[in-house]
């Protein structure tokens, strides 16, 4: 689950809360962000620091710059052209979208992939309509998203779950998911697509089995109980782990801790900004309105929502590296940095690369990023970003952070770690996150992130920065990892939020740097602190 390197996988997601559709496939619903402020298009909205909005083009950017957010949370490459309509099916056929939704899943179950990126690997294998890939989106979220719910409804129907083969466990938790938690398609509908897809897979025998219980549960033949004490039936509810639900109910309390399980985003779209070598941002939004893409200006400077883009790795713009996709949280992060031109600056866990590129832009060309991670293929990712962006004073390195390198002490202005976490800040873009974490995984990963802060620490010169990030929302891994940092080093002091990134998050908590809380404060649960070497 989570990775203990760079963490940060990317895609943004599709839509998790009540989806309606119609038996054809998925109607989506196209709503902009509530509760975000509109910005008059084309304002400069820089933060303090920010370069200056040139004219001129430049460089290029990698993928899910956080720099005002890093990851490309949808870093899923899509291009402006509609999606190609398909041959009517045989009345036996098997939906596509079912059938490719089938495949994601059990990507995500068995073979430990990234909901988005399983998700984006069957959009781009098959050709569907825009009404089967949003059904085929809104399947795979709306399961992984439910999952332990769905089993618990499914419990009441058999007499022991675990014994079910596993694709036809698939195929059950996928015909509850879209009775359950979908609207407009009809029972009829969703029986016989469960046994097609039983037939289809090869598993004849079963088709039996499928029907009776799917059939069953759709009639309501049994009574569905759940837990009397309210915690745990908001948290069976929510398919949250009873002791993650428990944890965040005592830190935040019960009110908070409801308001984030019980939150779904109202966008699945992906989150795009300009490189900062090439394009103002008038001169980007210019280049979205030749998009056929629905855009809105995001909350945070340069970001705008997008939605409606497919294959985006085809499209020419982003190919040239006029734009990158990056979640806002990431963007904020990066900003906290507030490098300047000619400085040097470490990023400890930087694939996939997105604040890396966020900060070369902002020094635009000057000084050196030197961008680390301990595996080569996320090394790999880092050097193509760099290369599609053009980010020339950008150096990755294969280097495992949680060795402590000499030569490197007291040598960068500013040091930023984004260290590797549980990534439960995430759970919406990632639904099957959670269900990995165990307590003993969480004290693997604290630790791990104690060894990366002393080794930064002794990075930093003296007057500068360290930027300590995780996209968590748990305190053992924010404001309880800072505390023990800052006893632990008495030469360190947290510094207060610049007023223009403090201004972004108003009700934000930020006792101990900055905690942003999905649903509360946005789509993402992310935390981060400033602070300053003083001697």
């Amino acid at each position: 689950m989570p990775d203990t390197s760079n963490r940060k996988p990317e895609s943004r997601r599709p839509q998790g809360g009540s989806h309606r559709f119609d038996d054809r496939g998925a109607r989506a619903k196209n709503s902009s962000r509530e509760g975000r402020p509109a910005r008059p298009a084309g304002e400069n909205r820089g933060f303090s620091g920010g370069r200056p909005q040139g004219d001129r083009p430049r460089g290029d950017r990698p993928q899910g710059n956080r720099s005002f957010g890093d990851r490309p949370h949808s870093d899923r490459p899509r291009s402006d052209r509609p999606a190609r309509s398909t041959p009517a099916r045989r009345p036996d056929a098997v939906s596509p979208a079912r059938a490719a939704a089938f495949k994601a899943i059990q990507d995500v179950l068995y073979n430990e992939a990234y909901t988005a990126m399983a998700v984006d690997r069957q959009l781009s294998q098959t050709n569907m309509t825009g009404l089967d890939r949003a059904l085929c989106t809104a399947l795979t979220y709306g399961t992984l998203e439910n999952l332990l719910a769905i089993d618990h409804i499914l419990s009441f129907y058999m007499e022991d779950l675990n014994t079910v083969e596993p694709r036809v466990k698939c195929i059950l938790r996928m015909a509850v998911c879209q009775k359950r938690y979908m609207d407009k398609i009809p029972d009829n509908a969703i029986a016989d697509e469960a046994v097609r897809l039983t037939r289809s897979i090869g598993l004849e025998d079963l088709t039996g089995f499928v029907n009776g219980v799917v059939r069953s549960y759709l009639r309501g033949d049994r009574q569905v109980t759940w837990p009397e004490d309210p915690l745990e039936r908001l948290a069976l509810e929510n398919s949250m782990p009873l002791w993650l639900a428990k944890k965040l109910a005592e830190h935040y309390g019960e009110d908070t801790a409801k308001a984030m399980l019980t939150y779904r985003p109202s966008h699945r779209g992906m989150v795009l900004r300009p490189n900062m070598t090439q394009l103002t941002d008038e001169q980007f939004k210019q280049l979205l309105e030749k998009k056929v893409w629905e855009v809105t200006p995001g909350r945070v400077p340069h970001a705008w929502y997008a939605s409606g883009v497919m294959q985006l790795s085809r499209d020419r713009d982003y190919l040239a590296g006029a734009f990158s996709v990056q979640g806002e949280a990431s963007m904020v992060c990066a900003a906290l940095t507030q490098v300047r031109s000619g400085m040097q600056v470490l990023d400890c866990c930087a694939a996939p690369g997105g604040k890396t590129a966020y900060m070369a832009e902002m020094m635009q060309g000057t000084g050196r990023v030197y961008a680390l991670d301990v595996h080569q293929h996320r090394v790999a990712l880092l050097e193509a970003a760099v290369r599609r962006l053009k980010l020339d004073n950008v150096r990755p390195q294969l280097y495992d952070a949680t060795r402590y390198k000499e030569d490197w002490e007291e040598r960068f202005d500013v040091c930023l770690l984004d260290a590797p976490c549980t990534g439960l800040g995430e759970w919406h873009e990632k639904p099957d996150i959670r269900y990995g974490i165990t307590e003993e995984s969480l004290a693997s990963l604290m630790e791990t992130q104690k060894t990366l802060m002393d080794n930064c620490a002794k990075y930093v010169k003296r007057g500068g920065a360290l930027v300590y990030a995780t996209c968590s929302i748990l305190p053992e891994e924010n404001e309880a990892q800072l505390r023990a940092f800052l006893e632990r080093h008495p030469d360190y002091a947290l510094e207060p939020l610049p007023e223009d990134i403090a201004a972004l998050y108003p009700n934000a908590r930020r006792e101990c740097g900055l905690q942003l809380l999905p649903g509360p404060d946005g789509d993402e649960g992310f935390f981060m602190a400033r602070l300053r070497r003083q001697r």
